[in-house]
């Protein structure tokens, strides 16, 4: 196969050790040497694609987008194959980052996903339909997989309430990887199927939130009584969640494997689950639906205006003070 006149070939040993050597230096966090080789193994090869790939994989690593998109530009314009190659996702991506929504609308195109809107090709991708999906925050640092909706292949807005250790709050939007790391999977439905979604890994902050977190100490009497005050944020536009029943510690390889989104049958049967039953707050949680006491002292976290938080409490506790109670409000995030 001839490109630009130069016939195809595979690369040489001198471009597979350089780039060899590259990867190795990027997993150690070694960009700027790393990307000195693979500068060098695409001056030797310049008409091999991957040549290109490895540079934009480089560059989307060190979030360096007008790089990342110019080198991957290269890479798909040598491609001699049809649709589903992951250059064209890789230039999705950083075209996403970019706000370049006619080559993000083309890269999509081109990996072979289906992009609504055609009447107005320069706006922004909307109506993908993506579904529901979960993705790890600051894979690299304390990493917690949240909940989120899918915007399109590249972003997801969290739809959980992060822990304050992610620096990470809800509603925001985060720019994730192509390859997701483990599943999530939800009970069987009234039709006996179970369903799994991808882990996907957060890459940076697309779009911050004006929404702080605060974490709450709930007095809840019943699981009723927490769900009351979870409806009554969600009715305001906004959001509670039980920590002590919805976060578990996991160590890296349970949480990149196929994990159930709750712990299962009995107390603590979970061998996943590596936080400690009984206890209210993020290290470990007991549910009535598991057959173990309930606990009414719970660690809630709210997404709220400040000017809203308090009266949401209150409210929530005048609905049935006998059964209720808070304190110990604290801005975390």
């Amino acid at each position: 196969m001839r490109i630009f006149g130069k016939v195809r070939h595979r690369p040489s040993a001198s471009w597979r050790q350089a780039t060899d050597r590259a990867f190795t230096l990027i997993g150690d966090g070694r960009y700027e040497d790393a990307g000195a080789l693979l500068t060098r193994a695409a001056d030797m090869e310049p008409w091999l694609s991957e040549s290109w790939f490895n540079l934009a994989l480089l560059h989307k690593f060190r979030h360096d987008w007008e790089q990342a998109r110019a080198a991957g530009l290269r890479a798909v314009a040598l491609l001699d194959r049809g649709t589903g190659a992951p250059d064209w996702w890789n230039v999705g991506i950083a075209a996403t980052a970019l706000q370049d929504w006619p080559l993000a609308r083309r890269a999509w195109q081109a990996y072979g996903l289906k992009v609504p809107g055609e009447g107005s090709p320069s706006g922004e991708p909307v109506g993908m339909a993506l579904g529901s999906a979960a993705v790890r925050l600051s894979p690299e640092g304390e990493a917690e997989v949240v909940w989120g909706r899918r915007l399109d292949p590249a972003r997801i807005e969290v739809l959980s309430i992060p822990l304050p250790s992610s620096g990470r709050r809800w509603g925001e939007v985060v720019l994730h990887d192509g390859v997701p790391h483990g599943e999530r999977t939800t009970a069987a439905g009234a039709d006996g199927a179970t369903r799994a979604y991808p882990v996907f890994d957060e890459i940076e902050l697309w779009a911050p939130s004006p929404v702080p977190t605060w974490v709450v100490l709930l007095e809840a009497a019943t699981e009723a009584d927490r769900d009351a005050l979870e409806r009554l944020a969600a009715d305001a536009g906004f959001a509670a969640e039980d920590w002590s029943s919805s976060v578990r510690l996991l160590c890296r390889t349970c949480s990149e494997s196929r994990m159930p989104s709750d712990e299962g049958d009995g107390e603590h049967l979970d061998p996943h689950d590596h936080s400690e039953p009984g206890h209210p707050g993020p290290l470990g949680h007991r549910t009535a639906g598991s057959g173990s006491l309930w606990v009414p002292e719970r660690e809630c976290g709210i997404a709220a205006p400040a000017a809203l938080v308090r009266g949401l409490l209150d409210g929530w506790v005048a609905d049935s003070p006998d059964t209720r109670e808070w304190r110990d409000l604290e801005e975390v995030c």
